[in-house]
């Protein structure tokens, strides 16, 4: 493996830094009969790799959307060197083969880390406990565990959750929605959905779930960490959630921080999502929350589909957006060029809080000794989304046609460089630099 030295590059606190890279590693100091392949970063930023808890990478048995290569790909344009993946494959990664399957193949493809999240019910349906001791005792190490797309809606069967993983210091991640209360739910329920004559999906739904589980993790001292969350009533449970000291984590995912309702009225099947967008009022609600800390991480809930499941009629259409290799963008622009955090702290909700909710050893910070996954950024320039340039399998980008400031240059996943922006073959525009 080649050994480099990356010179010129600005750390996320404006310094400039040097970085060796050798057998993996970051280094101090390279031997004496080293020759590295010398990168000038001049002008670009450099940052740890990123970490996405929220995957949807398909595969086994939706190779049609998005398989474990094509996901990893899309990965590393994005700048991420570790990602999680969902449990909602077919067969449902329920079981120790399941998650040890998805795990050999992101070790096969040596792109990024690929950490498979195990489902929280056998199937998925809500009723039994799948094999979480299992699954967490596997080559994989499983550690979070989510029922994500279904709610666990069951108050015992959440509590037995809690306190199983608790035995090994896991977590579980919650899909909040009331199934009750969102039946045959199109869009967010207000003033938008009473127009369009769309079934709407209120904001309790998400927020009574969320409101029972920060009460069942404080009562069983174990961790939980909410799923994208989308309302203001929401933030204020986390934070007050957060004050009485529950063990209590919640994410956000890019689109939620930037679009509205308001797309709906399009409707453009590329904007159903699930949960949905929401008001600009929760927006602004997210946007505060990740700013001062009650949201802990940026996740993208990157979920690809083919093009027959989002080019049909809204009530028909698949619910989800890709968003892996758009999502430093999307928080560059709402979160540090809107003033509301610097780029220290978009770097800290994207890779280092990431990497210890998951206990993703190696990942999150630029170390002496640890593995080498890092990301080199150019933050003065710009690209504009074109759904056939992406590396995903699935192309139901929400963002088709903006343009989106911060350009990812390179990846570096153990040392290897496993995204050159100037080598690649399905490059955007990039503001002129290579």
């Amino acid at each position: 493996m080649k050994s480099w030295k990356i010179v010129n590059a600005k750390n996320s606190d404006g310094v400039i830094e040097e970085i060796l890279i050798h057998e993996n590693l970051i280094v101090r100091d390279f031997p004496q009969e080293v020759s590295p392949e010398i990168i000038d970063a001049s002008g670009l930023t450099v940052m740890p790799g990123f970490v996405d808890l929220h995957t949807h990478l398909r595969e086994p048995g939706r190779e049609d959307a998005e398989t474990v290569l094509t996901g990893s790909l899309a990965a590393v344009a994005g700048g991420f060197t570790a990602i999680s993946a969902m449990p909602n494959t077919l067969p449902v990664a329920d079981t120790a083969g399941v998650v040890e399957q998805v795990f050999r193949l992101g070790k096969s493809h040596a792109l990024c880390d690929v950490f498979p999240i195990g489902a929280v019910t056998i199937g998925q349906k809500g009723s039994h406990l799948a094999e979480l001791s299992a699954m967490n005792q596997s080559e994989a190490q499983v550690r979070i565990f989510s029922d994500d797309g279904h709610c666990v809606a069951d108050p015992l069967v959440m509590r037995r959750a809690l306190e199983y993983v608790k035995t090994f210091d896991g977590v579980i991640a919650q899909h909040a929605q009331d199934p009750r209360l969102t039946e045959n739910a199109q869009m967010n329920e207000g003033a938008v959905s009473a127009r369009l004559g769309l079934k709407g999906w209120p904001a309790v739904a998400e927020e009574a779930i969320i409101a029972r589980d920060v009460l069942l993790a404080e009562h069983v001292d174990s961790r939980l960490h909410i799923c994208h969350l989308t309302t203001a009533g929401g933030v204020e449970i986390i934070r007050r959630a957060k004050e009485r000291g529950i063990k209590v984590t919640a994410e956000v995912t890019p689109h939620h921080l930037l679009l509205t309702d308001h797309s709906a009225e399009s409707y453009d099947p590329v904007f159903k999502v699930n949960p949905p967008l929401r008001s600009e009022e929760d927006v602004l609600a997210l946007r505060q929350g990740l700013a001062d800390g009650t949201i802990d991480i940026i996740a993208t809930d990157h979920a690809p589909h083919p093009n027959e499941a989002k080019d049909c009629e809204w009530s028909a259409a698949a619910f989800g957006m890709v968003g892996l290799e758009t999502a430093f963008s999307i928080g560059y622009l709402t979160m540090v060029q809107s003033g509301l955090m610097s780029v220290k702290e978009l770097v800290e909700r994207m890779s280092g809080a990431p990497a210890r909710i998951g206990k993703y050893a190696g990942h999150g910070s630029i170390t002496i000794g640890a593995p080498a996954n890092l990301v080199l950024i150019d933050l003065e320039s710009s690209w504009v989304v074109e759904r056939h340039l992406l590396h995903s399998k699935s192309k139901n980008t929400p963002f088709q046609g903006m343009e989106l400031p911060a350009v990812v240059m390179k990846t570096f996943h153990n040392g290897a460089l496993v995204y050159n922006r100037a080598h690649d073959k399905k490059q955007v525009r990039d503001g002129g630099k290579n």
